[in-house]
């Protein structure tokens, strides 16, 4: 099997590799078939990935991979990095063994499940400051999707699913709720 002077280079010196401490994303994959195992973590500054560390399990093409993608991606915002793929990979890498092909496919998958897990990790973060806010002003939150609720609403706004109040403590529920998911009751008003 022959390797590029570039997919050896990035084999026997990878850049980035590490583990990234409390990283603002995660992406792991692997490929079964092979046992290659890649895992991507970010950090993000700016919407623009300021640091990426990678882990990785297998061939020297998936490491090659590993340390290429990760050199793709250092500085880019996440909407361009998201855009790197496993053809781009092979290209900067100049070419890799069509048996090899997949471990490109591997290393952009994993930098943009990465990718996926910061974006749900600031949306999650969203929605607990929208909560901590609805809850300083009085206001309560759907029992779903924890959007904020202004009184009661028949439907929520966020995840449109219809609403009601326990009688027994009074909190939030789902009109279609056979007990209270807050304090258990199972007399609800319809």
């Amino acid at each position: 099997m022959i390797y590029s002077e570039k997919v050896m280079d990035h084999f026997q010196n990878p850049r980035n590799v590490g583990v990234i401490n409390d990283p603002d994303g995660v992406g792991k994959v692997g490929n079964p078939v092979c046992g290659d195992m890649m895992e991507f973590y970010i950090k993000v500054e700016e919407n623009r990935i300021a640091d990426v560390k990678f882990k990785t399990f297998g061939c020297g093409a998936a490491i090659a991979v590993s340390s290429m993608v990760s050199e793709m991606a250092l500085g880019k915002t996440l909407e361009e990095a998201l855009k790197i793929t496993n053809d781009d990979v092979a290209k900067e890498l100049g070419g890799l063994p069509k048996n090899k092909l997949h471990c490109s496919n591997l290393g952009a998958d994993a930098l943009h499940k990465a990718i996926e897990n910061f974006k749900e990790k600031q949306d999650m973060k969203l929605r607990k400051e929208v909560r901590t806010e609805a809850a300083k002003k009085g206001e309560c939150a759907c029992p779903y999707c924890e959007g904020p609720i202004e009184g009661l609403e028949e439907v929520c706004h966020s995840c449109h699913v219809e609403l009601d109040r326990c009688d027994e403590c009074g909190k939030v529920i789902g009109k279609e709720d056979g007990h209270c998911p807050h304090c258990g009751a199972t007399k609800v008003r319809v």
